[in-house]
Order: C-alpha cells, then sequence, then structure tokens
C-alpha cells in the first residue's frame, strides 16, 4: 500500500524552527517585513523616513512625529509578551495534527493557561478572519452535512436539542478524482433555511454543485444560488453509510476524535474551534508553510483585545 503523503510529509521541524525563528532580533524582522515590505510606512502621513527610538522599541516618523510599535495595528497589538513566545504557540498550533489545548499550550511555553488561551484565541480568530475571505468560497463537487459539538450533559435533554449541542455545518470540497480538497466549518444558530442560505452565501461560490441528504433546512443552498443535489434518505439507512457522503462524515468522525483528544469538550467559543481544525486541513499539503502563513495572516489581521474576546456565543 502506497504511503499518506500528506501524513508522511515532512513539516517544520524544531531545529529549522529554531533556525529561523529563534530569538527576538528574528521575529521582529520577519514582523517587520510582513508588515512593511518596500520599507517603514508612518500610518498617519505615510511617510517613510523614521528614526527608532531603542528606548521603548517605537519608530517616530521624522515628518508627522507619529510614534508607532512594530505589532500596532496586528493581532500581537498591546502584548507584554515576546514575539518568541507569539512565534512558539503559532508553531505548536500549525504543527500539531490534531490541535493542542490551551493548558498544554501554556506548559510548552511557560505562562499561566489564561494567558496561553487568550493567545490561542487570538490566533484561533486570525484563523478565522482568513478562510472567511470571500477567495476561500468553495466550488465544484460539495458534500454539506449538519453536525453537532458537544453532548449530553448530566440531568439534561438529550438529543437535537439537548442544550450543550452546538450547531454546526460540514462542507467538503472534492477534487475531480473524488478526494476531500477543502473544508467549511461553520456554526448556525440553528438548523433552518434561513441559517443555511446566509451560511452557502458566504462559503460557496455559485458553481458549486451540493450534495446533501433531505433535511429541509438544505433548501437554502439553492436559494443562495448554487446548484443542489438533495438525496432523502430512508428509516433505515444514514448519511454515514452513503458513498456520496463519504468524505464530509470522515471529516467529521476526525474532528470530532480530535476535539475529543484534545479538549474532552467545548463548552464555549466554538467558532474559533472549528476554525484551528479548517485551517490546519485546508493547509494539509504544505505543513512547512503553514507557520509562516499564520505569520503573515497574523500581521495582517486587527488586534482583539480581551474584552472582546471573551464574549460568549
Amino acid at each position: 500500500m502506497a504511503r499518506n503523503k500528506v501524513q508522511f510529509q515532512k513539516g517544520l521541524s524544531e531545529a529549522d524552527f529554531q533556525k529561523l525563528y529563534g530569538t527576538e532580533e528574528l521575529c521582529r524582522a520577519v514582523v517587520f517585513k510582513l508588515r512593511w515590505p518596500d520599507g517603514f510606512v508612518c500610518p498617519a502621513c505615510l511617510g517613510r523616513a523614521r528614526c527608532v527610538l531603542t528606548s521603548r522599541t517605537l519608530y517616530q516618523c521624522d515628518a508627522c512625529k507619529r510614534q508607532t510599535s512594530l505589532t500596532a495595528g496586528t493581532i500581537f497589538a498591546s502584548t507584554k509578551l515576546g514575539l518568541t513566545v507569539w512565534f512558539r504557540a503559532m508553531y505548536h498550533l500549525t504543527q500539531s495534527k490534531q490541535g493542542i489545548s490551551s493548558v498544554e499550550l501554556g506548559r510548552r511555553l511557560g505562562v499561566r493557561q489564561r494567558i496561553a488561551w487568550a493567545m490561542k484565541s487570538k490566533l484561533a480568530q486570525v484563523m478565522l478572519e482568513r478562510d472567511d475571505h470571500p477567495d476561500k468560497r468553495l466550488t465544484g463537487r460539495v458534500e454539506m452535512d449538519d453536525a453537532y459539538l458537544g453532548g449530553e450533559r448530566s440531568g439534561g435533554k438529550r438529543g437535537r436539542g439537548a442544550p450543550a449541542k452546538k450547531p454546526f455545518v460540514a462542507a467538503v470540497q472534492t477534487t475531480s478524482d473524488g478526494k476531500p480538497d477543502k473544508v467549511k466549518l461553520r456554526r448556525v444558530k440553528r438548523f433552518t433555511k434561513k441559517a443555511v442560505k446566509a451560511l452557502a452565501e458566504k462559503t460557496l461560490l455559485p458553481t458549486a454543485e451540493v450534495y446533501t441528504d433531505g433535511l429541509g433546512c438544505f433548501r437554502g443552498v439553492a436559494a443562495a444560488g448554487a446548484t443542489h443535489r438533495p438525496l432523502t434518505i430512508g428509516p433505515l439507512l444514514t448519511s454515514s453509510k452513503m458513498p456520496r457522503f463519504k468524505w464530509v462524515n470522515t471529516v467529521l468522525g476526525n474532528i470530532k476524535s480530535a476535539i475529543t483528544g484534545t479538549y474532552r469538550a467545548v463548552r464555549s467559543h466554538a467558532d474559533r474551534t472549528l476554525a484551528e481544525f479548517e485551517y490546519r486541513f485546508n493547509r494539509r499539503y504544505d505543513l512547512a508553510a503553514m507557520m509562516p502563513r499564520l505569520v503573515y495572516a497574523a500581521v495582517r489581521t486587527l488586534p482583539m483585545p480581551y474584552r472582546l474576546l471573551i464574549l460568549a456565543e
């Protein structure tokens, strides 16, 4: 049997990571180059001449005297941690196949769990916003299914209406030879035609041909302009046993197994949890490049203050 090229590919080794990002100077140089590829540009007057205030590590525009830090306006804004800590967090998030909990991340970085959670949540927000871009929408043959995160709580209601369950929709774009290519994992408040229509407009191109089961909410796919191919399944058969839903169910199984193994349960902020798995899956063909791509996106993502980060869903 041929080896799985994705599973056995070479990633970014710890030695290579240390060589590329092992010091604060190296990390600052990377961020500077990504933020100002053609040299410093003042955010106020667009001036290019500047001096460096070494005592406070700030750049001051020679024209308007505006002072700015290297991380201002990025996801790293207002951080009290060194960039080496952030880069190591990005390394663990991108190179861990099943993700990493904030508890484990805190142990590896040598910071408190609360700080590790905030860092991880901000980086997951980067992933979420990156894959929400219109250029990332799915096309071609797409398998779509409904699913839930979470499960029964002690003494609580069981089934679809259980309060611990968080509904989401999974969509998998397949290649011409029938292999999974890209995935979209999006939370919905409930499975309604209106909710699926809004989701499809954000995640699918009109050229998509979407295969679903007969659940009524999926009529929203056609309402969004994509081609809908529903299949009504009898009471003795589930979509998980149908070949046309093979990959969406495989992806869902892998996600739920990874979440159980990594987090045990998802109580809140499921959007960002799903975004982590989506980001890694969609870039799984080049593990070594996943880290610099996340750094690139982080530099271009607006700050996420803690007060917004902790808002409940």
